[in-house]
């Protein structure tokens, strides 16, 4: 065996070593075990979207894109969806729904 064989050998050895140290060195942070979006942060976002399709609707509408009536059946089906995750959000912050968020919740199935 050759200078430059035993000296490819050692490099190899060196680099995997170096290479399972890093690996398993590795310390996991406390984030790393949570998770990252919580139900909040979900219906925040949905709350949001909400927010954004009724203004395009508005827009649209004044636009001449709808019917009164199609917009008057999306608005109220959006504002219920809105009422039903602003009221899913208080629950989960543990505030009391407003009787209006109660109100419109409790008419999802009358209108799904």
């Amino acid at each position: 065996m050759s200078n430059l064989d035993i000296g490819a050998a050692i490099a190899c050895v060196l680099l995997a070593g170096a290479t399972l140290a890093f690996v398993f060195r590795v310390r996991l942070d406390v984030a790393d075990a949570m998770p990252h979006r919580t139900r909040l942060d979900q219906l925040m976002d949905r709350r949001d979207a909400i927010y954004e399709n009724l203004r395009d609707l508005r827009f649209e509408y004044r636009a001449g894109k709808f019917s009164e009536s199609d917009y008057e059946e999306t608005k109220r089906s959006l504002e219920i969806e809105a009422a039903r995750v602003l009221a899913e959000m208080d629950s989960l912050t543990g505030s009391t729904p407003t009787p209006a968020t109660r109100r419109a919740a409790s008419e999802k199935g009358s209108h799904a």
